[in-house]
């Protein structure tokens, strides 16, 4: 779960910054740094994290406006830092909208424990709902269900026309189940099946130019010999 998870660590304070910074790297989490508000909200929307560590008192802009921001626009869970841990702060900071709170100076394994319980929660919510993760991984892509985008490798946006991503969204919530054309059509796009119809093949055959490591033999969207296609994310 946590091994591809993206965070953003926000605090202005560099050596603290760069401890967690390479604390989570070794983790295995992909890892952004920023040192205040201005650089936070640069990151974000390119990086498009899972949690923000941010930390509650900073020059500028506060961790209670930034945390207030990330959660109306729905971009990540929140970890907020503080040096004051009075139940005051704590409660005003997760009225604001943050998942948890953790006192300055902390242990590295309370940090891990926390970030670690902060990603379960918000990965089993959006099972429960029956919705995939925020952050997708899709071959040499990343598909952001949110904001019904796909991204590269680079974190640069790749066009995906809306049916497109529909189809590819049916994949994902079907991920490893071989679909046929005739599931597809009723599934991604709400229509009947049509003999004539070649419409996913192409749709198809435009995905894999996007996400396979090889679009000559691809991996990622499997063709499966009298079943129809399968979405093996991985490329396994």
């Amino acid at each position: 779960m946590n091994s591809r998870a993206r965070i953003v660590v926000c605090d202005d304070d560099p050596d603290l910054r760069d401890l967690l910074v390479d604390l989570l790297t070794r983790d295995g989490y992909e890892v952004e740094a920023a040192e205040d508000g201005i650089a936070l909200r640069r990151v974000v929307p390119r990086f498009r994290p899972d949690l923000v560590v941010c930390d509650l008192m900073m020059p500028g802009e506060d961790g209670l406006s930034l945390t207030r921001w990330l959660r109306s626009e729905g971009h990540a869970a929140v970890l907020m830092l503080t040096a004051m841990g009075t139940t005051t702060d704590r409660i005003v900071g997760l009225e604001m909208g943050a998942d948890d709170y953790l006192a300055k100076p902390f242990e590295a394994g309370e940090l891990r424990a926390r970030i670690k319980a902060i990603l379960r929660r918000t990965m089993s919510a959006n099972l429960a709902a029956g919705r995939p993760a925020a952050r997708v991984k899709v071959g040499r892509c990343v598909v952001d269900t949110e904001m019904k985008a796909l991204f590269n490798e680079a974190g640069e946006r790749v066009e995906l026309t809306a049916m497109e991503y529909d189809l590819l969204y049916t994949f994902i919530t079907h991920a490893r189940r071989p679909l046929n054309r005739d599931q597809l059509l009723e599934l991604a796009h709400h229509k009947k099946w049509d003999p004539y119809d070649r419409s996913i093949d192409m749709r198809i055959a435009r995905l894999r130019k996007k996400i396979e490591f090889d679009p000559a033999k691809p991996s990622v969207l499997k063709t499966m010999r009298g079943e129809g296609y399968m979405l093996v994310p991985d490329g396994e």
